[in-house]
């Protein structure tokens, strides 16, 4: 038997409620392997900012720090600012534990009609690298003038020749384990010194993988690549901002967000990395039941095939592919009727866990 302890933070909205569908696949699907799973349940919300006036204690990173994992199921909430929220939680967390890599897969899954004429089942299965800690998305920047008419905002973005070189690596690794090709997110015909700083180290690190084919294309024309023909696609590296971009359009393509999966990966394993659905709180159906679990199964699949369990992983997939193919099962946003609870147990059902 091996056993993991998680830390469970199902935040806000439907996070509390596709949680538990998740660490119900997980124990489910993980008894038959000889995984169990002990979980450690933080209330670390946005209720918790209203009552305490923080996302988290202060030594809130010191408490998740020895755990194997993390799951995370939404933050956000109407009357906390979205900045609040996320700077309080989630972006403490990923460069505490430097989980460098944001890692999103996107599959077209039979049953599920993708928005996009052209993407089919079976066909475009790809994977968005996006570069998690620094990037666009730094602390660096201010405000001045505030309430005048020269009023003037900063906000720095900070590339570091160590930082896109992890990420450019990882991605290439990655691309030659699918045995496929990346394309890299630029735009570097206006961005003057951040992009072509970029494409120069992500071009030195290609060459160090001559069986991967590397493509690099301005964000514009690779958002209009995606929609017209995203089957094309195998591994799409990009920045921060960039990769968040990309993530939520191919998520879209491949039927929406509710699915849509994520891992925020420290690869060297030095840290606990933390997983979470990337379909955000959608206060609009909390507390109804309705909520698409899919999204937090497929990351708790992620999940175990982070910390080795490569087969049980497979089941859950599986599972996910199964209940979809037959279309029996939909929640509303697939165009159905059920429950969260009651597609969760067609998933169990269908794995025979």
């Amino acid at each position: 038997m091996t056993n993991h302890r998680i830390a469970l933070i199902p935040g806000d909205g439907i996070g509390r409620e596709v949680t538990p569908a998740a660490c119900a696949v997980l124990s489910g699907i993980g008894a038959r392997h000889g995984i169990t799973f002990d979980y450690d349940e933080f209330d670390w919300s946005c209720a918790r900012y209203r009552a305490q006036g923080a996302m988290m204690p202060e030594n809130g990173l010191d408490q998740i720090s020895g755990h194997d994992a993390i799951f995370l199921g939404a933050v956000g909430e109407v009357g906390v600012p979205d900045h609040v929220s996320l700077w309080g939680l989630l972006i403490p967390i990923r460069r505490r534990f430097n989980q460098y890599v944001n890692l999103r897969p996107i599959k077209v899954f039979e049953g599920v009609d993708s928005p996009v004429r052209g993407a089919r089942s079976g066909e475009v299965d790809l994977v968005v690298v996006r570069e998690n800690v620094e990037g666009e998305y730094s602390e660096i920047g201010g405000r001045s003038g505030q309430g005048t008419e020269a009023e003037m905002a900063v906000q720095e973005a900070v590339f570091t020749r160590a930082g896109v070189r992890r990420i450019a690596e990882y991605a290439l690794r990655l691309a030659e384990r699918r045995g496929g090709s990346v394309t890299s997110a630029t735009k570097s015909n206006g961005i003057v010194h951040t992009m072509p700083f970029w494409d120069e180290i992500v071009a030195e690190c290609a060459a160090g993988h001559p069986g991967v084919s590397l493509t690099s294309e301005h964000i514009d024309a690779l958002c209009a690549k995606l929609v017209l023909n995203p089957a094309r696609f195998d591994v799409l590296l990009a920045s921060n901002l960039f990769g968040d971009i990309l993530s939520d359009l191919t998520a879209a393509i491949a039927g929406g967000i509710g699915i849509a999966p994520a891992g925020n990966i420290n690869p060297e394993r030095e840290f606990p990395s933390m997983f979470e659905p990337v379909h955000g709180s959608a206060p609009d159906i909390a507390g109804k039941g309705l909520a698409n679990p899919l999204g937090a199964i497929w990351t708790a699949a992620m999940l175990l095939d982070h910390l080795g369990h490569t087969e049980a992983a497979a089941e859950v997939e599986s599972a996910m592919r199964g209940v979809l193919a037959e279309a029996r099962v939909r929640t509303p946003d697939l165009g159905g009727s059920a429950t969260t609870s009651e597609f969760t147990k067609a998933v169990l059902e269908f794995a025979g866990a």
